[in-house]
């Protein structure tokens, strides 16, 4: 991998925890992500309708990237109506690494090296320890199977788009339309869910959705950029890197609890994310 596209990817990383701090600022979090997935699919069509038609082998790509990054934004929505993003985001990103290694490892028979098994038991036991905090934090716990389905999500997307990207032949193109199917299907599933309540009205909470969405945008489209000049695994990695990023702007923003079992745990994420790339 090039210093640019290292670069790049870690710039990806920082915009990704950024706009999942918009999204915690919002008093209703499902208002700001409406708001988000709207102006992402506005976007993501003005690219798209520039590039030329994806081919019918694209579509199945298309469709089920769509589903799984909306079960991964209601899945998100929900763990931050329950929990601090410096608790969230570090599950929600932190495990997606340890579900594509042994998926790989397990599931595709995958040889898994000494250095990948040492990341992967890193990682799991600073899963672990950051799990265990919110039994002796008084948080809620119904965070954890939302933050785990979320990081469930993150690894399926993370193959399912770098692959689509690849048979596209157009990263640009793929994530533009992307974004329109994921954003059509998530309006509709949260218009089922909560009904009329699920749309915003007019306010400040279009402009932080609207900015989150631009973060969000160049983010991700970065990555899949990025995931059609380097490997998927190690790119979906380094943007891992974001962990950092979130928990910090949780502390320093947000000013939430930093104890030291969660520092630790923090950390040994993070770590272990670095030891399966090494």
């Amino acid at each position: 991998m090039s210093i640019f596209i290292l670069l790049a990817v870690l710039g990806a990383a920082f915009l990704h925890a950024a706009w999942n701090g918009l999204v915690r600022t919002g008093a209703s979090r499902v208002h700001v992500m409406m708001v988000l997935s709207a102006v992402q699919g506005g976007i993501g069509l003005v690219f798209a309708l520039m590039r030329p038609w994806p081919g019918a082998e694209v579509l199945p790509w298309l469709a089920a990237s769509g589903l799984v990054h909306s079960a991964y934004k209601c899945f998100l929505t929900y763990a931050y109506e329950h929990g601090d993003l410096s608790r969230v985001y570090p599950l929600a990103r932190g495990t997606a690494p340890i579900i594509v290694l042994v998926t790989g490892g397990v599931l595709l028979g995958d040889d898994l090296t000494g250095h990948e098994v040492a990341g992967i038991l890193t990682l799991g036991l600073g899963i672990l320890l950051l799990a265990s905090g919110v039994f002796t934090s008084g948080e809620s716990r119904r965070l954890l199977p939302y933050a785990f389905g979320a990081a469930a999500a993150t690894a399926g997307y993370s193959m399912l788009d770098g692959l689509g990207a690849r048979v596209a032949g157009d990263p640009t193109a793929f994530v533009g339309w992307m974004f329109v199917v994921d954003g059509v299907i998530f309006a509709g599933v949260m218009t089922t869910l909560r009904g009329r309540m699920a749309w915003p009205g007019p306010g400040r909470i279009w402009a932080v959705g609207s900015l989150g969405a631009a973060a969000s945008y160049g983010s991700y489209a970065i990555v899949v950029w990025a995931m059609t000049l380097a490997p998927i695994a190690l790119v979906a990695a380094l943007r891992e890197t974001s962990i950092v990023f979130g928990v910090l702007i949780g502390w320093l923003v947000f000013k939430e609890r930093m104890g030291a079992t969660k520092a630790v745990s923090v950390g040994l994420i993070a770590l272990g994310v670095i030891v399966t790339r090494l």
